[in-house]
């Protein structure tokens, strides 16, 4: 039986939720990549208890996750029924609808019809009877966004999610689904964009303004930019890595020598820190407060350790955020 550590918040820093009362580690647990049938039952389920034990207190899914679609959070939800049960109270779980996830034309994107039954059936593989955050994971560009995030409202009154969120939405966007869920009496609670030291849209594309301007939280997905920020391709491409099965996330195509240089610049920049390439991407994303939260992946509980690790050096000097500029933009 398992039984957390009685010290698992010593460490961990929370951060409020924009303007809400919900705080989330400045480190989130990803069920992204590793929790199908080719992870065993057994990593699956010491990952999941040494983020608990290290202080992860959410852990994040959608209803693909996989593969296949709905194994993550099969997976999940047999964890919490064998270890976490106790516990669940502790615990801040999110899913996400708005990928294919079905055949027919009520599978995917952002209608109520969808939304609504895909949240039932997430609940079912999870045993839960909510989830604390529920998402619509991209935007739609058929369905009234009225539509969408009416059907957020709904699973907020209905009582099978506690806040509402929002994935890979433009900042335009973002502000009109902050209005429309205003209005409905359901705050936005947070955004999930794609944000890393080589993907700096949200930054650009005026994504964090808006969200500072909204008073909405952030917690952001590949800041390991699908691990090339790991230190695993500073010599080019290993046999066993993502990029060499030309994975749809991350293409051999993009392990270039430019980029390869670049990484080791940024290796270099992480051991003056007494960092991993890792950890630096990691307290890079968080550095100044600006994001609530980073999810990270991990396929054994030491590469989750190794992540966690990052939280003890946060802050950067300008001279060092310069560095990593000039590196980015060489």
């Amino acid at each position: 039986m398992y039984t957390a550590h009685t010290d698992r918040y010593a460490d961990m820093p929370y951060r409020r939720t924009g303007r809400s009362g919900l705080k989330l580690p400045a480190l989130s647990l990803g069920l992204w990549h590793n929790f199908g049938p080719d992870r065993t039952v057994d990593t699956q389920r010491a990952i999941l208890r040494r983020a608990f034990d290290l202080g992860v207190t959410h852990f994040d899914l959608a209803n693909n996750y996989g593969p296949p679609p709905g194994a993550a959070e099969s997976a999940l939800g047999e964890a919490l029924k064998a270890d976490f049960a106790p516990y669940r109270d502790e615990l801040v779980i999110s899913t996400k609808a708005g990928y294919l996830m079905w055949p027919g034309p009520y599978g995917e994107w952002g209608s109520r019809k969808y939304l609504l039954s895909s949240l039932d059936q997430s609940l079912t593989r999870m045993g839960l009877d909510y989830v604390d955050i529920f998402y619509s994971h991209r935007p739609d560009p058929e369905t009234p966004l009225e539509e969408t995030m009416g059907a957020l409202h709904t699973a907020v009154q209905q009582g099978k999610a506690l806040y509402a969120g929002i994935s890979n939405y433009s900042a335009e966007q973002t502000r009109e689904a902050a209005r429309i869920l205003a209005e409905l009496g359901t705050p936005l609670l947070i955004h999930q964009p794609r944000y890393s030291m080589l993907d700096r849209r949200p930054e650009d594309e005026g994504l964090l303004d808006a969200l500072d301007e909204l008073q909405v939280g952030s917690i952001v997905f590949s800041p390991l930019e699908q691990g090339l920020l790991t230190g695993r391709y500073l010599d080019g491409i290993p046999a066993d890595s993502r990029a060499a099965s030309d994975s749809p996330f991350l293409n051999s195509d993009r392990i270039t020598e430019d980029l390869v240089q670049q990484l080791r610049a940024l290796d270099g920049i992480a051991r003056s820190r007494g960092q991993s390439l890792a950890q630096l991407a990691l307290s890079w994303v968080l550095r100044g407060g600006r994001v609530t939260s980073a999810l990270v992946g991990a396929s054994s509980p030491q590469q989750l350790e190794d992540s966690v690790a990052a939280i003890g050096n946060l802050e950067f000097s300008g001279e060092e955020l310069a560095r990593i500029d000039a590196v980015i933009k060489s």
